[in-house]
């Protein structure tokens, strides 16, 4: 029997990770368990929410836990974890092997950088307002407000630890964009570009894993992750939907929409 502190160290880390990557907790409680009994535990316990992390290595043993504060979206990370586990399951790497290449795969930085993340979401942007019936002379509007409200989110979450307010400023900001376009005949249609623009904000994966921890049963993540992409569509739209009153105010002295 390896040292048990060892085999809860690399099933905590290997949980952390993918917690933070954003995955769903009934992935995080089956990926340490299978760590766990691929390495001669036949009693572990792990119990993951959102934010924080139980496990012991029997019923009645101590239980360890560790909080989870900052979580982002890094589908890279959760599949290097997912290989690392199956690697194990299969008997290909012992445990500190799997400790250093975990460690590893906690160090590393964003695959992407935030200039590329922000031209990805101006493209996204563009596309989605032409996928969603808008023309294309409505495609650079949407790319450049798109792409300025997701930079202008990802600045507000620097200087903001609270999430909703970035998602409302990024929102807020493309909105006005887009209505300025408009106003000076940059663009055809207004609800096309806003709508091609906010895709990248959209808490879509929040929503999935919402679901998908509702259907496996895990009933306090999936209710908890529900409420968070329900703030944050609640946020998203409440910065577009001022924008009209305070951006028509300020361009064309109160005018109507």
């Amino acid at each position: 029997m390896l040292d048990r502190v060892l085999i809860a160290k690399v099933c905590m880390l290997a949980g952390k990770i993918m917690l933070e990557s954003g995955a769903e907790t009934y992935r995080v409680e089956d990926t340490m368990n299978r760590i766990a009994s691929a390495y001669g535990l036949t009693n572990a316990q792990s119990y993951a929410t959102p934010t924080g992390i139980n496990f012991s290595a029997d019923f009645a043993d101590v239980t360890n836990f560790i909080r989870i504060s900052d979580r982002s979206n890094n589908l890279q990370k959760i599949d290097d974890v997912n290989s690392i586990s199956r690697s194990i399951t299969a008997g290909d790497i012992d445990i500190n092997q799997a400790l250093v290449l975990l460690d590893n795969i906690d160090g590393a930085k964003n695959t992407y950088s935030k200039l590329v993340q922000i031209v990805a979401a101006a493209f996204l942007s563009g596309s989605f307002t032409i996928m969603f019936g808008g023309t294309w002379p409505d495609f650079l509007p949407s790319f450049i407000a798109g792409g300025t409200g997701y930079a202008a989110m990802l600045g507000a979450g620097r200087l903001i630890a609270i999430s909703f307010v970035a998602d409302f400023f990024g929102s807020f900001v493309l909105g006005v964009l887009a209505v300025t376009f408009i106003a000076f005949g940059f663009g055809i249609d207004l609800d096309r570009i806003i709508i091609g623009a906010v895709m990248p904000l959209v808490p879509g994966l929040h929503i999935t894993n919402a679901v998908r921890d509702l259907m496996a049963g895990h009933l306090v993540s999936g209710m908890s992750k529900g409420v968070e992409a329900g703030l944050t569509a609640f946020a998203i739209g409440t910065g577009i939907a001022i924008v009209p009153v305070t951006a028509w105010a300020m361009l064309l002295g109160g005018g109507p929409l």
